[in-house]
């Protein structure tokens, strides 16, 4: 009997990792640090992770009744959102001003371009930009670890303290800042340090980004890439201090940036070479913000500036088709 082959349209490859199984993947990687910045806000930290999950579901859902759009709640996509949101803010921010910035990463960053997988930038890091020219007093003023603090009332209200990077500002000598101040190396790892809620322990960023490299969630390729980038970069323009560049990977946003917002599928590109310029341009421009810029910290611009790279990245960067002849 002859045999036929049965050829039809992709895709070909298939598998049962849908969006629902790797969001429950990304929030099983951040619930480490979810509970270190409870430990260390604790209230506050609840009360801005609870408003910002509240805006990004909340929106979606309100949008697609709205639109008459299937509900897409479901997948998890929004309770990543709101999460990685509320990392990227401090634990004093105004209960609505983490409503404000889950409303505006879903509907405008996510829902207007058409959902999930259309966005063009990260939509939490979008919202965090947003936040930030807009509000600029409460989105820089950092709670100090170990504060209870649970208000409705402008975010003056809290103990302030300075982050380690507003030290690493001016470059090697910035480390004294941290030794007049107690901050240790120790302190930076464990995430002992004024910041952003999830932005605090680096160890379990790393073990998070490590188990969604494990389960194949994501690459290795882009995290390496940035972190070695911004490592090298600090080194070399930082006076070939080691204590310094190590400092500067530590502290702040790019072990969180690096691990769970560089490597969204929507806004990366799709090859491994393209990944590689992509990490890399990323990792440029948050030296740069960091070391020359007037801002302390680099981490969200630079990946939203990646992010709008990524379609010419894609453009010029394309994997040879399987069974091309070279011309």
């Amino acid at each position: 009997m002859e045999n036929k082959f049965i050829v039809s349209s992709s895709p070909h490859i298939r598998s049962n990792e849908d969006t629902s199984y790797i969001m429950k993947q990304v929030i099983f990687a951040l619930v480490p640090v979810a509970l270190a910045g409870l430990w260390y806000f604790r209230a506050s930290a609840l009360y801005v992770m609870f408003f910002c999950i509240l805006g990004t579901v909340g929106s979606e859902y309100i949008w697609e009744k709205i639109t008459k759009q299937k509900s897409t709640i479901g997948d998890f996509s929004a309770v990543v959102t709101g999460l990685l949101l509320a990392f990227n803010v401090p634990a004093s921010l105004p209960w609505w001003m983490c409503l404000l910035g889950g409303i505006f990463a879903i509907v405008v960053v996510k829902m207007m371009f058409g959902g999930i997988g259309n966005n063009f930038v990260n939509p939490a890091l979008a919202a965090r930009a947003f936040l930030l020219a807009s509000f600029p007093v409460p989105m820089t003023k950092w709670t100090q670890t170990g504060v209870n603090w649970v208000s409705t009332t402008a975010a003056a209200d809290a103990v302030t303290t300075a982050t380690p990077l507003s030290f690493l500002k001016s470059g090697a000598a910035g480390l004294s800042g941290l030794t007049d101040n107690g901050i240790s190396m120790m302190d930076l790892l464990v995430g002992n340090v004024g910041g952003c809620v999830g932005e605090t322990c680096a160890i379990l960023l790393l073990l998070g980004g490590v188990y969604l490299i494990y389960k194949g969630i994501i690459s290795y390729i882009m995290p390496l890439c940035y972190l070695a980038t911004i490592f090298i970069l600090t080194f070399l323009l930082g006076g070939f201090n080691i204590q310094f560049a190590v400092s500067e990977i530590l502290a702040g946003g790019v072990m969180l940036g690096g691990f769970f917002m560089l490597t969204d599928y929507t806004t990366s590109p799709m090859t491994k070479k393209g990944q590689i310029i992509y990490a890399v341009l990323a990792g440029i421009i948050c030296s740069v913000i960091r070391l020359y810029g007037g801002y302390p910290e680099g981490c969200s611009y630079s990946i939203l500036l990646a992010n709008v790279m990524t379609p010419l990245i894609d453009k010029y960067v394309n994997n040879r088709v399987f069974g091309e002849v070279a011309k």
